[in-house]
């Protein structure tokens, strides 16, 4: 029987929807190279860019996901650093603080490097005293490898406000492809509080 753990940040799956055979960047970059289609697609996907960095041969990762923010308008973003262990250690045990009813957007900045990643996703479930309060599931989308980071802005959210819903929050979010690879996964924490 799977964990309830686990179970909480499985990605929903489509019916009927079967993700491609994995290619390599050589087979990309040689995919029917007469389709206009295609290699615009290709192009967008940075593919055949004779300008992309090599990525580290001792950093054997696809994703790296270098920071989340909070992003609220005539507000500093709050930064949460994910780029090393002792930085994800300390999104864990050091909580943000969230206005209540404050409208919000997230975004993460990640670098692709080595190959491919197809149907990028970010999975989220908040917890309040043990219990769910909130799944969220974005789709990030598919990236070829380059040297700089990319930036994906999520939807606009509201901050749930009221007595209730102040006070401490736990959450576990991870970035998973469509091959259900498993690209990083943290735990962190949040407070709602009345001000700022």
């Amino acid at each position: 029987m799977a964990d309830q753990h686990d179970e909480d940040l499985l990605p929903s799956q489509t019916a009927g929807y079967t993700p491609g055979q994995k290619k390599s960047l050589a087979e990309y970059n040689n995919l029917d190279a007469q389709d206009e289609s295609l290699n615009k697609w290709k192009e967008s996907l940075g593919l055949g860019n004779s300008s992309a960095v090599p990525a580290p041969n001792d950093d054997p990762r696809r994703v790296v996901v270098e920071q989340i923010a909070l992003e609220v308008a005539g507000r500093e973003d709050v930064v949460v650093d994910l780029s090393t262990p002792d930085a994800l250690e300390k999104a864990k045990s050091t909580p943000f603080t969230i206005k209540e009813g404050v409208e919000y957007r997230m975004k993460v900045k990640f670098r692709v490097q080595h190959d491919v990643v197809s149907g990028l996703k970010y999975l989220q479930v908040v917890k309040r005293k043990g219990l769910r309060v909130d799944k969220t599931e974005e789709m990030i989308g598919s990236y070829g490898p380059q040297g700089t980071a990319y930036e994906k802005k999520f939807q606009p959210e509201e901050a749930p406000s009221g007595m209730l819903a102040r006070g401490h929050y736990e959450a576990r979010s991870k970035f998973v492809d469509d091959d259900n690879v498993t690209h990083m996964e943290w735990s962190w924490t949040f407070d709602i509080k009345k001000d700022w």
